[in-house]
C-alpha cells in the first residue's frame, strides 16, 4: 500500500516509511492510497467474533500488504489485551469504555499498536538506529505513548506537555517513568507543544542528527487502530439487536479518533451517522455551521485533552471527502459544551443512570441526549476512567472517587521531567544535545 500527503506536494511513501517518519515532506499527513472495503460476510457475522479477530481482519485490509499475517496478528492480539465493553447508560444510550487498557484511556490502542509496529520495523532496518519519537500530548497521549513504547529496545520518546494544563495523575503516567522516557514541560499550551514536534520534523539539521518521528495521531500507525473499537462496538450493539440505526458520538479533540471512525464507515461499516462533541474548542462545530476553518489558540477546559485549537487531522477529514463541506455534515453533525454544561451533565448522568463520566466522555453523552432522533440507538466513547481527573470529578460530584489500582500504581512514582520555553530553538538545542 502507498500513502500520499495531504498537501500533495510530497512523494509517495511505503507504510514503513509514513510509520517512521509520521510527517511527508510537505508537512501534510499521510493517507492511504486507497480503503479496502470488508466483505458483506465480515459484517453478516461479525457479532461472533472475538475483539481481537475483527480487529485482526480491520488491521490486514490497512496493512496486510506490508506485514507478514502471522507478524500482524501477533501485533494485533498482543495490543488488544483488554476488553473494550459497550455499557448500557440508559434504554437508547450506551458507553463504550475504552479505560480498561494499561493506562485507563482510548489512546492504548493506537499507542500500543504503533510501538509494537515501530518495533518490527526498526529490527528490520540493517543499521538498526535509535528511533526518536517526539509527541505532544493534552492529557492522554502522552502517558498511552510513553507506557506502549517503555523499554522497546531500539526508541527513546520524548513527551511534550503544556505546564499545569494535564491532570497530576496523568502527567504522573509519563514523568515518572524514566527508562528511555523523556518527560518535556512545556511553558505554554498544547498547540505549542504541537507546533514544535511539528518544525522539528521539518528541521533538516535536526533530522541529519537523529532519526525522528511522532506517535500523536498524525501517524497512521496510531490513528488507524482506532477504527478497529468502533467495529466491536457495532458488533456488541449487533448481538443485543440495536444496531440498525445506529449513531456513534466521538469527543474530538485533535480529530484522530473519529477520522479512524470515517475510514470504518468507508470500509463498509453500518454507522448511520457521527457527531463529533467538542468542549469550548469548538473550531470543527463552528466549520459545520459555516463551512469555514477558523484555528485559534485552544482555551483549558475541565475535558483538557480536547483543549486543541487547531486539530491536525481535520486535513484528513478535507481530504476524505474531497473538501465537500456538504458531503462532511451529511456524515457527521457537532455538539460543543461550557466547563458549566460539561459538569451538570457529569451530576445529571450520576444521580439518574448511576453512571459515572468523565468530563470527555460527558460531551459524548450529552450530545446524544440532545441528538437522537426517533429510532436511533447511540453509543459515547467513554475515553478515560473518571479517576484520571480525580480532582475535578470528586468537585463536580462531591463523592469521593477511589482510585483504581493501575493509576495508584504511578502515583507512587518520582517525577522526572525537564523544563522548556516554547521557543523551537531552544527545543532543537536539547534534542541535539541528546
Amino acid at each position: 500500500m502507498k500513502y500520499y500527503s495531504t498537501n500533495g506536494q510530497a512523494p509517495e511513501a511505503n507504510l514503513e516509511k509514513a510509520v517512521v517518519k509520521g510527517l511527508a515532506e510537505d508537512r501534510g499527513l499521510y493517507m492511504p492510497e486507497r480503503i479496502k472495503p470488508l466483505s458483506p460476510e465480515f459484517f453478516n457475522q461479525i457479532e461472533n467474533l472475538t475483539f481481537q479477530e475483527i480487529a485482526y481482519q480491520v488491521a490486514d485490509a490497512f496493512f496486510g500488504e506490508d506485514v507478514p499475517a502471522d507478524t500482524l496478528k501477533e501485533i494485533v492480539y498482543d495490543t488488544l489485551s483488554f476488553d473494550v465493553p459497550a455499557v448500557p447508560v440508559t434504554d437508547r444510550i450506551y458507553s463504550l469504555e475504552l479505560f480498561h487498557g494499561p493506562t485507563l484511556a482510548f489512546k492504548d490502542v493506537g499507542a500500543r499498536f504503533m510501538a509494537r509496529l515501530l518495533g518490527y520495523f526498526n529490527a528490520r532496518e540493517a543499521e538498526n538506529r535509535l528511533v526518536n519519537v517526539l509527541v505532544a500530548t493534552s492529557g492522554d497521549t502522552g502517558s498511552a505513548v510513553a507506557n506502549g513504547f517503555l523499554g522497546v529496545p531500539g526508541i527513546h520518546v520524548y513527551v511534550l506537555y503544556p505546564k499545569g494544563k494535564v491532570s497530576p495523575i496523568q502527567e504522573c503516567q509519563f514523568t515518572t517513568l524514566g527508562q528511555n522516557i523523556t518527560a518535556l514541560e512545556v511553558d505554554g499550551v498544547f498547540d505549542d507543544c504541537q507546533a514544535l514536534v511539528k518544525t522539528a520534523f521539518m528541521d533538516a539539521e535536526l533530522n541529519a542528527h537523529m532519526k525522528l518521528t511522532s506517535a500523536n495521531s498524525i501517524n497512521v500507525a496510531r490513528f488507524l487502530p482506532q477504527s478497529f473499537y468502533y467495529f466491536y462496538a457495532y458488533a456488541q450493539m449487533k448481538k443485543r439487536g440495536m444496531a440498525d440505526n445506529l449513531v456513534v458520538c466521538v469527543p474530538s479533540g485533535n480529530f484522530g479518533n473519529i477520522c479512524s471512525a470515517l475510514f470504518g464507515k468507508r470500509m463498509g461499516l453500518p454507522v448511520k451517522r457521527f457527531i463529533a462533541a467538542n468542549n469550548a474548542n469548538d473550531i470543527f462545530y463552528n466549520y459545520l455551521q459555516t463551512g469555514q476553518y477558523n484555528p485559534r489558540p485552544s482555551v483549558q477546559t475541565i475535558a483538557n485533552a480536547m483543549d486543541v485549537g487547531d486539530p491536525s487531522n481535520f486535513a484528513r477529514i478535507l481530504n476524505l471527502y474531497g473538501s465537500s463541506h456538504e458531503a462532511i455534515c451529511n456524515d457527521i453533525s457537532g455538539a460543543t459544551y461550557t466547563d458549566g454544561q460539561i459538569a451538570d451533565t457529569m451530576r445529571d448522568c450520576l444521580n439518574e443512570n448511576g453512571y459515572l463520566l468523565d468530563p470527555h466522555g460527558a460531551c459524548g453523552y450529552r450530545a446524544l441526549q440532545e441528538g437522537l432522533q426517533e429510532g436511533e440507538t447511540g453509543i459515547f466513547l467513554e475515553t478515560a476512567h473518571p479517576a484520571k481527573f480525580k480532582d475535578t470529578v470528586e468537585k463536580i460530584t462531591g463523592q469521593p472517587l477511589p482510585v483504581p489500582e493501575k493509576l495508584a500504581a504511578f502515583m507512587k512514582g518520582k517525577k522526572q521531567s525537564v523544563s522548556l520555553l516554547a521557543d523551537f530553538t531552544q527545543f532543537k538545542q536539547f534534542l541535539l544535545e541528546q
